[in-house]
Order: C-alpha cells, then structure tokens, then sequence
C-alpha cells in the first residue's frame, strides 16, 4: 500500500505536476487558491504518498487560513487540501490516507479547526467533517455551501458568520 512522506522531502516540481495532472492547469484559479493565497503550506501537516515503486502518486497540503467574522476578529483554522492523487488511483486509498496522517499529526494540545471544500458525504463518514455550521460562511470566490466543510473539537465556539481567507496574524 502507500508509503506516507513527508511533503517537504519530493522535488515541488513533481507536487506541481502531480497537482496539474489531477485538477487541471487552471486550477489556480479556484476559489480554494484564493482562500489560501500568499500563504505557504504547513510542511508539518503536509504529506506525499508513494506507490510500492516509490513513485509520486498523491499529496495533501494544509494551510493557515482564518474565519473574519462581521467584528473584524480573525479565528484560525487550517485549511485542508488540497488532497491530490493521480487519475487511475483513486479510490484505491491513498487520499484516505494521506488526509489521516495530516489529521493526525495535528497537535491533540491545540486543535484548530480544520476547514476544507469538499464531498460532504465522504469527508463526514470518514473524518467527522461537517456543514452544520458553515452555513453562514463566505468564500472570496464562488462555492457550493453545502461542499464548505469544517472539523473542530468545539464546533460552538465557531462564529455563525465570516469570511475564510488567509490567516495573517
């Protein structure tokens, strides 16, 4: 099965192909790009999965983002995504577990929230990610709200309302 590495240790330029490959070239202008925009990942969060080859065939980025909520105050979170893996090898586990070792390598002593665009059925039975309280969120680009997913160990401390950009604090 997958071998999960580090992402800070594959050559970026096999991360970029590897992304361009699974979404397209024009994925930078989703609006998850720019949700993130300016930030760098979290090479602490972020993980590579290779094939029993050692070939690149999946990776996982995070990133610091923040909900600004209608007072101005930013609350951080991490941004989960994206979850890459080649066309032909989906569904065979490799996002699964590229998205657990970044889930679990998150601090159990201060968990962000974790925030991500995404199936809202795979990413709830798998991983506990949930809508019922981003309905009030806005992105700096369009999305499907009911696709705007969030993960927190106290999901009443969330604000009701905001807008999810990167984190600058």
């Amino acid at each position: 099965m997958a071998t999960i590495i580090p992402l800070a240790d594959v050559d970026p330029a096999l991360v970029e192909t590897l992304l361009d490959t699974a979404f397209e070239p024009a994925r930078h202008q989703r609006t998850a790009y720019k949700v993130r925009e300016g930030m760098d990942w979290l090479p602490t969060l972020s993980f590579a999965a290779l094939d029993d080859d050692d070939m690149l065939v999946g990776t996982i980025q995070c990133w610091p983002v923040a909900l600004t909520d209608p007072q101005g105050r930013a609350h951080p979170m991490i941004m989960v995504g994206p979850v890459a893996v080649m066309p032909g090898l989906q569904g065979l586990g490799y996002g699964k577990a590229l998205v657990t070792a970044s889930l679990s390598a998150i601090d159990p002593r201060a968990p962000l929230p974790q925030v991500l665009i995404g199936d809202p059925e795979y990413y709830e039975r798998f991983f506990g990610f949930s809508n019922a309280q981003t309905g009030g969120w806005s992105l700096p680009g369009p999305f499907e709200q009911r696709r705007l997913l969030c993960r927190a160990a106290n999901p009443a401390v969330l604000p009701r309302e905001g807008m999810l950009g990167p984190w600058r604090g």
